[in-house]
C-alpha cells in the first residue's frame, strides 16, 4: 500500500471529521429548548431565571458560538468530550459503556445476514428464473420494503407475547435477549444483500473466463466455489463495510423498541434531554467509525485485487 495514498486517505478523514463536528455543533446550537433549564428539570426542579443564568454560565453556554465550538473541538482533541449534562458523567466513559453492546448486536446481524443472504443469493444466481429465483426475489422486495421498527414489533407480538418464548425487553447479556433486535437488524439487510448476491453472481457467471473453464471440463460447482465467488467478493466486502458502519451509527430505532442498552437508544435519550456532549460526542465517535471501517475495506480491496492497487497509486 502507498504510504502517500494512506497518508492523503487520513487526511481526508480528519478534515471531515472537523466539517461533522462543526455542523453537528451548528445544529445543536440552532436547536430548540435550553440546556441548562432541562438539567433542573430532569432533576424535579423548578428553576428560576437566576438558576438558569448560573448553570449557563457553569455550562460555559453563555459565551459566543466561536468561543463554545473552539474549546469544546480543543478539548475532544485531548480526550476530553466533556460532562453529560443530564447523567453528569464523562461522556467518554458513558460511550464506552454503550459501545460494546452496539458492535455485539451489529456483529451478530451481520452474521445473521451473511449465513443467509450469501447461499440465497447464489442460489438464485445459479437458477435464474427457477422457482428459488422467483423466492428470492419476492423475500428481497419484502426485506426491503417493510420498516425496522415495525418488524420490530411484529416479532414481538409473535414471539414475547402471543408464544412467550422471548422477552420484550432486551438488556443485550444473553443470546435470549439479542436475537430479535439481531434478527430485526438482519431481515434489511438479507433483503439488499441478497439482490447484490446474484446481481454479482449473475455477472461473473457471463464473464469469457468461465466460458472457457466450462470449455474445459471443469464441474459447474468447481467454477462456482474456484472461480466465480472469488470474484464475486470483492464489491459485496465493499458493502459489508458500509453495512457495518450504518449499523453502528443506525440501530436507534431498533435499540428504541428493544430497549436495548446501546448507542443509538442513549443518544434518543440525549436528544430528547437536551444533552448536547454527549449528542456531539455520539456523532463524531459514529463517523469516525464509520469512515475508518470505509478505509479498512478499501485497504482489503487493495490487497485483494492489483487493480485497486494501482488506482490508488495513480
Amino acid at each position: 500500500m502507498d504510504p502517500r495514498w494512506l497518508a492523503r486517505r487520513l487526511g481526508q478523514i480528519l478534515i471531515v471529521l472537523v466539517g461533522i463536528s462543526f455542523i453537528t455543533f451548528v445544529l445543536v446550537w440552532l436547536a430548540p429548548g435550553d440546556p441548562a433549564q432541562a438539567v433542573y428539570t430532569s432533576q424535579g426542579i423548578t428553576p428560576t431565571p437566576e438558576m438558569v443564568d448560573q448553570m449557563r454560565a457553569r455550562l460555559g453556554l453563555d459565551k459566543p458560538f466561536l468561543t463554545q465550538y473552539v474549546t469544546w473541538l480543543g478539548n475532544c482533541l485531548h480526550g476530553d468530550f466533556g460532562t453529560s449534562y443530564s447523567l453528569n458523567k464523562p461522556v467518554t466513559d458513558l460511550m464506552l459503556a454503550r459501545l460494546w453492546p452496539t458492535i455485539r448486536l451489529a456483529l451478530v446481524s451481520l452474521v445473521l445476514m451473511l449465513v443467509i443472504a450469501v447461499p440465497l443469493g447464489t442460489a438464485a444466481a445459479v437458477r435464474q428464473g427457477g422457482v428459488v429465483d422467483h423466492l428470492a426475489r419476492g423475500f428481497s422486495f419484502l426485506g426491503v420494503s417493510m420498516p425496522n421498527f415495525w418488524f420490530g414489533l411484529l416479532l414481538i407480538w409473535a414471539f414475547a407475547l402471543k408464544l412467550g418464548l422471548l422477552p420484550v425487553v432486551s438488556t443485550g447479556r444473553g443470546f435470549d435477549q439479542l436475537i430479535m433486535p439481531a434478527v430485526t437488524l438482519a431481515f434489511a439487510m438479507i433483503g439488499r444483500y441478497t439482490r447484490q448476491v446474484r446481481t454479482a453472481v449473475l455477472e461473473e457467471l457471463g464473464q469469457d473466463y468461465v466460458i472457457g473453464a466450462r470449455a474445459r471440463g471443469m464441474s459447474e460447482r468447481t467454477v462456482l466455489w474456484r472461480h466465480v465467488l472469488p470474484n464475486a467478493q470483492l464489491p459485496l466486502l465493499t458493502l459489508l463495510g458500509l453495512s457495518l458502519g450504518s449499523l453502528l451509527g443506525g440501530t436507534a430505532v431498533v435499540e428504541v423498541v428493544f430497549s436495548y442498552p446501546g448507542l443509538g437508544s442513549m443518544a434518543v435519550s440525549a436528544v430528547t434531554s437536551y444533552d448536547y456532549p454527549l449528542v456531539q460526542t455520539y456523532v463524531l465517535w459514529t463517523a469516525l467509525i464509520y469512515m475508518v471501517i470505509n478505509l479498512l475495506v478499501d485497504v482489503s480491496c487493495a490487497r485483494l485485487d492489483p487493480r485497486v492497487r494501482r488506482g490508488a497509486r495513480s
